[in-house]
């Protein structure tokens, strides 16, 4: 059977550090302790998601994050060449122009971008307003498909990935 690809958008990675919320900083842990290391599935991140933990002002916090990515030498990175770094850049640009990711949230746009270039099967987040929302999701599939990508993918949070067999 053939694994889930999993894209990993930054708040799965910062959430690992999220002392403030306890619920969702377990649920994180236990997802990459039962799903990531036994590489029940394929997961990738981008180099978005480096841009933004680099961003992050404080240090301690930023090392730890970069840590985390170590931690699990399955997680890729995915990729992009002159072609499909074009691509990405469209499909972002339409995603803001359409009105489904504001201006000011551009990497979300990008996350949903490569999710969508790199063909993934779900694009994991705890974004609940941008990201792991059915509505967004309607609206990215919609647009998608208008932009000539039928690749049908769900953008969902850890809680719905995580599964025991």
């Amino acid at each position: 059977m053939k694994k889930l690809k999993v894209y990993l958008d930054t708040s799965i990675i910062n959430f690992l550090e999220a002392n403030d919320a306890p619920e969702y900083k377990k649920a994180t842990e236990d997802f990459f302790e039962n799903v990531v290391t036994p590489e029940k599935i394929e997961v990738y991140i981008s180099n978005v998601v480096i841009d933004e933990i680099n961003d992050t002002n404080d240090e301690e916090t930023k090392n730890k994050l970069h840590e985390n990515i170590k931690k699990y030498p399955n997680i890729k990175i995915l990729t992009t060449n002159d072609e499909n770094i074009e691509e990405i850049a469209f499909l972002a640009e339409n995603y803001i122009t359409n009105g489904i990711i504001p201006n000011k949230k551009a990497a979300d746009a990008f996350h949903i971008a490569y999710s969508t270039v790199f063909q993934i099967d779900v694009l994991l987040s705890w974004n609940f307003k941008h990201l792991a929302n059915i509505n967004k999701e309607q609206k990215v599939l919609g647009l998608n498909k208008i932009l000539g990508y039928n690749h049908s993918f769900r953008m969902t949070n850890p809680l719905e990935v995580y599964f025991d067999e």
